[in-house]
C-alpha cells in the first residue's frame, strides 16, 4: 500500500486518452440544482465511455476507483458511505474495460486508485483490512484538500436509504483530528507535533505512528523537484542523504520495492550512525505501507539479515 502525497498528482498514470471517450456518453457526471451538487449515488460503474464524467467529478470530490473481476465487492461501498458526501467511489470492471485498464496500469484485480482534480493518485493492490483503507481513503482527502478539492455532493437516493444507511464516520480522537485539519492547510509541523502527543500519550497507538510516517514524509518532500533529487540521487550513488530524498520520492509514488532495494542495498557500506538512520527510515516507510504488505515482509527480512 503506497503512501499519498501531492507528488502522486504529477501524473504517475496517463489519463489523456480517456478526455475524449468514444459515443460522448458522460453519464458519470454530476448535476447541480439550488447550488447543490447532486449524483445518483455515491457509487457509480465506471466505464471506457464514461470516464470523462468521472474526471469532472473529481474536480469537487476525490474519486476512488476499484478495478474488479467478476462482482465488485462491498467493503469500499461501504467505507465511502461513511464519508458524508466528500467521497465517491467508480467500480470499474477491468476485463470489459481494456483502456481503463491499461492507463491506471492495472496488473491484477483488486486494484485501488483514486483521481483528484482529473489527477490519479495509485492505491493499493489487493485486499487491505478496513481500518487500513479507511487511512488510506484520510489521507486522499488531506492531499485533495491541499489542491483544492474540497466539495461535498449529495445521492438522489439518499431519502430513500435513510433507514438502512451506513452510520456516519465516527470523529477522530482530538488529536488525530488536530493534525489532519493541519495537514489539510499543508501544516506539516503542526500535524507532526499533534502525532507526537498521540504516541506520547499512547505508545501503541499505531495509527498515529502511521501518520506521523506519512506526514513527516510530505513534509520532506515539501516544495522540492522531483528531478532535481533524482539528478542528484544519480550523481551522488554512494551519499546517504539524496539516496533517502530519492527513497522518500519513490514511496510517494508506491515504487515500495524501489525505495527499499535502494536502500538495503547502500546499507552494508554504511557507518554505524548512517546505519541507523537508514534503518529508521525504513521502519518508517513499514508503518506506512502496513506490516502485512508482502514488500514489507520480504524488506523486513532482508534488513534483520544485514543486521544480525
Amino acid at each position: 500500500m503506497s503512501d499519498i502525497s501531492a507528488s502522486n498528482l504529477r501524473g504517475a498514470v496517463d489519463l489523456s486518452s480517456l478526455v475524449r471517450p468514444p459515443n460522448g456518453d458522460q453519464s458519470a457526471a454530476p448535476g447541480a440544482e439550488g447550488g447543490a451538487l447532486t449524483v445518483p449515488s455515491l457509487v457509480v460503474d465506471a466505464t471506457d465511455s464514461n470516464f470523462t464524467g468521472i474526471l469532472e467529478l473529481s474536480n469537487t470530490v476525490p474519486v476512488i476507483v476499484e478495478f474488479y473481476a467478476g462482482e465488485p465487492g462491498d467493503a469500499l461501498a461501504k467505507l465511502v458511505a461513511q464519508f458524508g458526501g466528500r467521497l465517491m467511489l467508480a467500480t470499474v470492471d477491468a476485463q470489459a474495460n481494456p483502456q481503463l485498464q491499461q492507463a491506471f496500469n492495472v496488473t491484477a484485480v483488486p486494484t485501488t486508485a483514486a483521481v483528484v482534480g482529473g489527477r490519479p493518485v495509485p492505491l493499493f493492490q489487493g485486499q487491505v483490512a478496513d481500518d487500513q483503507a479507511r487511512q488510506v481513503l484520510e489521507q486522499v482527502l488531506a492531499v485533495a484538500a491541499q489542491n483544492g478539492v474540497t466539495g461535498t455532493v449529495t445521492p438522489e437516493e439518499a431519502g430513500e436509504e435513510d433507514a438502512d444507511a451506513e452510520p456516519v464516520e465516527e470523529p477522530l480522537p482530538p488529536l488525530h483530528q488536530e493534525a489532519y485539519d493541519a495537514i489539510g492547510r499543508g501544516d506539516y509541523p503542526t500535524a507532526m507535533a499533534a502525532y507526537e502527543k498521540a504516541i506520547a500519550q499512547d505508545p501503541r497507538d499505531d495509527q498515529a505512528m502511521a501518520g506521523l510516517a506519512q506526514v513527516s514524509l510530505l513534509h520532506r518532500l515539501h516544495g522540492v523537484s522531483a528531478s532535481d533529487i533524482r539528478t542528484a540521487a544519480g550523481d551522488r550513488p554512494q551519499d546517504l542523504d539524496p539516496q533517502l530524498a530519492v527513497a522518500d520520492l519513490d514511496v510517494s509514488g508506491g515504487h515500495l520495492e524501489d525505495a527499499f532495494d535502494r536502500l538495503l542495498s547502500l546499507f552494508p557500506t554504511l557507518d554505524a550512525d548512517s546505519k541507523t538512520t537508514v534503518r529508521t527510515r525504513l521502519l518508517d516507510y513499514f508503518q506506512i505501507a502496513g506490516a502485512d504488505d508482502p514488500r514489507v515482509v520480504a524488506a523486513r527480512r532482508r534488513l534483520t539479515a544485514l543486521l544480525y
